[in-house]
């Protein structure tokens, strides 16, 4: 009996692992790629690289919309696909990709009309406007681009195929960079297009990616016609699920602008520090972000094939493998967090200031682990609204007043951020756990 039960347990991880380590690559390789780019624009000057900067506020915004129609369409398809309704998920795969596309649409056309009042209004000087306006136009402009590769690459995971997307992830990041050189800069005595350039190889590579994508997803057992069988039978549907995920997304983005502007008032070295430590703290998420795509994914179809108590165990199985990895993550920024502020800085100041960021963050990865994992294992299971709550009391709850207790009124520096940030994920972990419990023990058998 225990031999089958370990057995049983063996499989589960290699089927979790399967799936979410091709995630963890394409996070990965992403995040590089971000910050190679930001390298070749430091190279230009500071007023791109302040350009590029504001324009990501916006665009982080853009994103969070998109990715939250992926969270839907990851969520209804999953379930699809368990319940093997292949049908049905080619018909939510097809609703979806419109849905998204016209999105796209619209937020291209809001920055065709709109880019230099959103950018003053994302406090953007005077001397860097006319590049920022530049840079935003042409990377949002095709926003449908930027929609159409996240809701794909939301259809292929749904269905079980994490290595896809992570496989195009690779050759579009490496055309990504090598575009960015030549663009930016050059090539044969052609003197390159500056920030321009930046932006033109970044929406190349959604261009491409996009076509990628979707050719893959012909090949796969949920092809299907953008122009033939179009119906809104699972437009609300995927709506309703992908609307929390939105305000989810918006609710941290805005969070962040308040408390950032707390920080702040503390000091700017305190600031500079703080921004170096999450730049740092940022590879820890890795492992995290593709165990939630695996939990998703787990737990939507096995949800679909009325397998609940299975879908209870991949999620809480899928939880533990990444307090695990995470945990280990911890421990290395513990270890290594003076040096790696110091491939940052060479301010004695701010580097002992990273390094006690970092060590806090260290205790709390468990938990962060545990959070990501587990609102993912929801959105599968159709609640995306519990994520909502967490997010919205963590952030405008506990990390605001957190921060604005310890650091503003007891004076403890980037340590009361930071601690704030660490009750933050221990609270949110708990929640969460807490409504996964009772949303599985309350599901029809």
């Amino acid at each position: 009996m225990l031999k089958a039960v370990s057995s049983d347990r063996s499989r589960k991880i290699k089927v979790i692992l399967a799936l979410a380590v091709p995630s963890m690559i394409e996070n990965f390789l992403q995040t590089i790629v971000g910050f190679v780019d930001t390298l070749f624009v430091s190279r230009i000057g500071l007023n791109e690289v302040a350009a590029v900067g504001v324009t990501n506020a916006i665009m982080a915004v853009y994103i969070a919309v998109f990715m939250a129609m992926g969270v839907g369409t990851s969520s209804l398809i999953a379930r699809s696909v368990g319940a093997g309704e292949i049908h049905k998920a080619k018909a939510i795969a097809r609703q979806s990709t419109w849905i998204s596309a016209l999105l796209g649409l619209a937020f291209g056309i809001i920055t065709l009309f709109f880019a230099e009042p959103l950018l003053r209004l994302m406090g953007a000087e005077p001397h860097v406007l006319a590049d920022s306006v530049v840079y935003f136009r042409i990377v949002a402009v095709p926003s449908i681009f930027i929609s159409l590769m996240t809701v794909f690459g939301s259809i292929l995971r749904a269905a079980g195929d994490t290595k896809t997307p992570m496989k195009v992830g690779l050759w579009i990041n490496m055309v990504h960079i090598a575009l960015d050189y030549v663009l930016i800069f050059g090539l044969f005595g052609w003197a390159g297009w500056g920030i321009a350039g930046a932006a033109w190889a970044t929406s190349a590579v959604r261009v491409i990616g996009s076509v990628a994508l979707f050719i893959y997803i012909r090949k796969s057992k949920l092809s299907f016609s953008i122009r033939k069988g179009a119906s809104n039978e699972y437009a609300l549907p995927l709506l309703k699920l992908s609307a929390p995920a939105a305000a989810e997304r918006l609710i941290m983005r805005f969070g962040q602008v308040l408390y950032f502007g707390l920080i702040v008032r503390i000091g700017t070295d305190v600031y500079a520090a703080h921004i170096l430590a999450g730049n740092i703290e940022i590879f820890s998420y890795m492992p995290g972000y593709g165990l939630a795509v695996a939990a998703t994914t787990l737990v939507g179809q096995h949800l679909g094939a009325n397998r609940k108590e299975d879908a209870y165990q991949y999620g809480l199985l899928t939880m533990w493998i990444a307090v695990v990895f995470m945990a280990f993550a911890g421990i290395l920024l513990f270890v290594f967090s003076p040096i790696a502020a110091n491939w940052f800085t060479k301010d004695a100041a701010v580097i002992k200031m990273v390094t006690t960021a970092l060590r806090i963050d260290a205790f709390a990865q468990p938990f962060l682990a545990i959070g990501l994992v587990i609102a993912g294992a929801l959105q599968g299971a159709g609640d995306t609204k519990s994520p909502m709550y967490s997010t919205a009391i963590g952030m405008w709850l506990v990390r605001v007043v957190g921060v604005y207790v310890l650091c503003l009124h007891f004076d403890m520096g980037i340590a009361g951020i930071w601690i704030s940030i660490a009750i933050d994920l221990i609270i949110r972990a708990a929640y969460l756990t807490l409504r996964f419990y009772r949303k599985m023990r309350s599901a029809p058998a």
